[in-house]
């Protein structure tokens, strides 16, 4: 007898149809069966060892979240609720040009202390791997949730060139190709860049088309963050297409917005460029989160000038009076390239989080405030507030920055190649809501409330399209033959449960999720199921 069966669910596929009423069938972590209401009727309906009632649920494939920063936190967290809630079931590591693997000793402390605001410095982490293959490895013992990774191509630099602004040499050029070869033989589904962070924003457009055709080779796809979402913004995604069209290379837009005043109700513009390059056969997707604040570290707004060599040197530029005269005035006047091009304003910047090891414990006291409040507070300038938090709390602090627009999101989410991101940092005091509200906001607010997308066409954004990105034969529909990665919720009721001033209360509406046909979320609430495994390339 087959292990369960799911009765009377509002089956909405992934595939963008309309939903259809039926049974649906589970055996051996696939969905065997489908029987329909109409081929039902009058027959005898298929049983199971455990029946589920679903009648008022919609039955869809499993949430992928597209751009996902849980590198170490599904190793640090088995219950990773802030995911498993969610009814995400495959998140996308290795994201933003910046992660764990490929390194070697030096580099992974380099990293380690890089992305601090990220993922922690990681001293809870056993870093018992060095190569991609290790670290997915590491993932099959047990997680929460499945786990694709990209190759991070700022780790890859800084493991074969340093930390330095320069181009490489040829034989340095010839290691990355062969690092990047490496981790997509052992399963890594692309690469992944950050163009505002070190050291990968310091790879001239050569290096990057040179890495895609790698990628392409494997079959692979290439996510940066590009240059700049400010000022420049479209050029920015413009050289982004030329390059990855020279490579030959699937391209796929990490967190593609169009934020700052500068780029207010241009969208549309984006799209445009899109779709021409689309037309002419370009391969191209992209990913968003519904909302408008963004999320990084306050290190990452600094000019790349000011963070070469790595983050003691980054220090140590901060706390030299006259070095720090200057960092400041390209953030305050000329607007640094690590802000995008547009000089800062410390009121959209709102501090998220401190590091558990700050060195003023009154410093997590400015959580919750922006920069320009915090600085009020102590009676000094706001750049004087950022430098004190920058080097007291050793470049980990995280910020909100408040710099995006309704109508450009919107706009974008409605796009034929657009998927769900929640691009979400789960360390920090208040960190932003989408790292636990992204897909019920989705469902909720821009289907039932605002009606921007329908329902059937919301979820393929959430399963199918990001399914298929990631070559996956075998997820992402709601199919016979198909893994059993699945989430029931109620499309009366599913909404975030997070806000900006309650960032960590998980959403409601979403009673059931399953991994492998296992349930990880029961009746609303974690079990301790640990069905997640990584997710490999396939050829």
């Amino acid at each position: 007898m087959e292990d369960l069966v799911i009765r009377d669910a509002d089956v909405v596929d992934g595939s963008g149809e309309p939903s259809y009423r039926a049974d649906v069938v589970i055996d051996g972590g696939r969905i065997v069966s489908i029987v329909k209401e109409a081929a039902a009727a009058g027959c005898q309906r298929p049983r199971a060892m455990r029946e589920l009632d679903a009648e008022g649920l919609v039955l869809s494939p499993g949430f992928i979240d597209m751009h996902a920063h849980s590198d170490l936190a599904l190793l640090r967290d088995p219950d990773h609720s802030a995911k498993a809630a969610q009814g995400v079931t495959l998140e996308v590591l290795g994201q933003d040009g910046l992660s764990y693997a490929p390194v070697d000793d030096r580099t992974l402390q380099e990293v380690r202390r890089a992305i601090t605001g990220w993922n922690g410095y990681g001293d809870d982490i056993d870093f018992d791997w060095r190569s991609v293959g290790e670290y997915l490895d590491r993932l099959d013992r047990g997680i929460a949730v499945n786990a694709a990774y990209l190759i991070p191509q700022g780790t890859v630099r800084a493991l074969a060139v340093g930390w330095e602004d320069r181009p490489a040499t040829p034989e340095e050029l010839d290691r990355m190709r062969r690092l990047v070869a490496e981790g997509m033989e052992q399963g890594a589904v692309g690469l992944s860049s950050g163009l505002t962070y070190t050291p990968g924003m310091y790879a001239p457009d050569a290096e990057l088309t040179e890495l895609c055709r790698v990628v392409a080779s494997y079959g692979g796809y290439y996510c940066p963050h590009h240059r700049s979402y400010g000022a420049g913004a479209l050029q920015a995604y413009a050289e982004m297409v030329a390059l990855a069209r020279e490579a030959g290379c699937p391209l796929h837009l990490a967190h593609a917005t169009m934020n700052f005043g500068v780029n207010e109700g241009r969208a549309p513009e984006l799209l445009a460029l899109l779709d021409e390059a689309l037309d002419a056969g370009a391969d191209i997707s992209l990913d968003t989160y519904p909302y408008t604040p963004g999320c990084t570290t306050l290190a990452a707004l600094l000019p790349s000038w000011a963070s070469e060599g790595g983050p003691e040197e980054i220090l140590a530029r901060l706390t030299d009076p006259a070095t720090a005269a200057r960092i400041r005035h390209d953030l305050e006047v000329t607007g640094s390239d690590g802000c995008h091009g547009v000089p800062v304003e410390w009121e959209t910047i709102e501090i998220s989080g401190v590091t558990d090891a700050v060195g003023d414990p009154a410093l997590g006291d400015l959580v919750g405030r922006t920069v320009r409040e915090a600085a009020g507070l102590r009676g000094e300038a706001p750049w004087d507030t950022a430098r004190r938090l920058l080097v007291e709390d050793r470049l980990g602090t995280t910020i909100l920055q408040h710099v995006g627009h309704e109508d450009n999101v919107r706009t974008i989410m409605r796009h034929r190649t657009h998927t769900g991101g929640s691009d979400g940092i789960l360390r920090g005091d208040k960190p932003h809501p989408r790292a636990y509200g992204t897909f019920p906001r989705y469902l909720g607010h821009y289907v039932r409330e605002l009606g921007i997308l329908s329902l059937e066409e919301c979820v393929a954004h959430l399963t199918s399209r990001p399914a298929a990105r990631l070559r996956l034969p075998d997820r992402g529909l709601v199919r016979e033959g198909y893994r059993a990665d699945l989430v029931l919720f109620d499309p009366r009721t599913v909404a975030p449960g997070a806000t900006f001033a309650e960032p960590r209360t998980l959403p409601t509406g979403i009673p059931y999720v399953l991994v492998d046909g296992r349930f990880v979320v029961e009746d609303g609430k974690r079990t301790d199921v640990l069905a997640g495994r990584s997710v490999r390339r396939t050829a």
